[in-house]
């Protein structure tokens, strides 16, 4: 679905202080705004808050918009450079493979956001970049890298806009680039199932069964052999199916633990709420929120954020009665 031009032109209403003309005028764009926030910054929070920052920005230098380029890009070149402040000020560096401030992003936030970009250029899908897989890869890159390859091959702007943006050179954006695809093109989404179809249903179903029965071998089963286990905020991180399936036996099923997962999904993937069993009461109580990285019919990744605090943004309780 393609958008109509973003227009340049502020209504007058807006350049005289109406602030409701204004709301209108931004709020076409206020969810891929926070999408561009959170590819940049990992955390739905942040994102949440960098997004605020960019619309009071906004608003408050009505006078210094000079109509050159759309609204739309003038709102982008806020938003990216309030990010671009925010990681130079939390002087955030990768630590571990999973960034441990990674957030899963819930995929009904995606729901209804245009695809503005012009061309084949841009190679990543809305679903592709949000994926788990795409966001801890952008974030290893340095800052303004990361700014080029989302404003170029996500979003699909020019170079001579993204130079715009960023407040620099074509060529400079341009070897940037270069930079930031070489280090992502060992990524291979070619095999990923289609979003609700039926070899992504089946290897779903079968997982949850697997899972909640906690029988070990059976999930191991569903595993490629280099599938990671990580577990953000935590620097734990387990790779191969007989670390992951350890890992299972003596830690997450210990005691007799088990779990019951509510399906969602996060990131363009599937995902569920966790929660775990009360064997003295009917209750279960929340678990954090679990990712799958699928390829073709296997699982390649099992990321489990263990706060809870996400779990409101995907509408599901801290609780629930069985």
């Amino acid at each position: 679905m393609r958008a109509s031009p973003p227009a340049r032109e502020l209504p007058a209403q807006v350049r005289n202080g109406d602030g409701e003309t204004f709301r209108r005028l931004v709020e076409p764009y206020r969810r891929e705004l926070q999408v561009h926030c959170y590819r940049m910054l990992g955390s739905v929070q942040d994102a949440e808050d960098l997004l605020q920052e960019t619309l009071l920005a906004a608003w408050r230098g009505i006078d210094g918009y000079e109509e050159r380029a759309s609204v739309r890009t003038w709102l982008y070149r806020i938003a990216t450079n309030r990010c671009l402040n925010a990681l130079r000020a939390s002087g955030r560096r990768p630590q571990a493979a999973e960034p441990s401030w990674l957030e899963p992003y819930p995929d009904v936030l995606l729901a209804g956001i245009v695809d503005q970009r012009p061309g084949p250029e841009a190679r990543y899908e809305v679903s592709e970049s949000v994926s788990l897989a795409f966001l801890t890869a952008l974030q290893q890159l340095p800052p303004r890298q990361r700014a080029v390859l989302v404003l170029r091959d996500v979003l699909g702007f020019r170079t001579a806009e993204v130079a715009n943006i960023l407040g620099t050179t074509g060529n400079a954006v341009t070897s940037a680039l270069t930079r930031a695809r070489g280090a992502l093109q060992s990524a291979d989404r070619t095999r990923v199932p289609l979003p609700d179809s039926p070899q992504e249903r089946r290897v779903v179903a079968d997982f949850v069964r697997a899972f909640e029965a906690a029988d070990v071998d059976a999930v191991v089963a569903m595993l490629t052999d280099d599938a990671w286990l990580t577990m953000p905020p935590m620097p734990l991180a387990y790779q191969g199916p007989a670390a992951v399936g350890d890992f299972l036996v003596t830690v997450a099923w210990r005691d007799g633990h088990r779990h019951v997962l509510v399906p969602t999904r996060a990131n363009g993937q599937p995902a569920f709420g966790c929660y775990l069993r009360d064997p003295r009461t009917p209750i279960l109580h929340a678990h954090g929120v679990l990712v799958l990285g699928l390829t073709g019919d296997r699982i390649d990744a099992i990321t489990r954020f263990h706060d809870n605090a996400p779990l409101a943004a995907f509408g599901l309780p801290r609780s629930l009665h069985v």
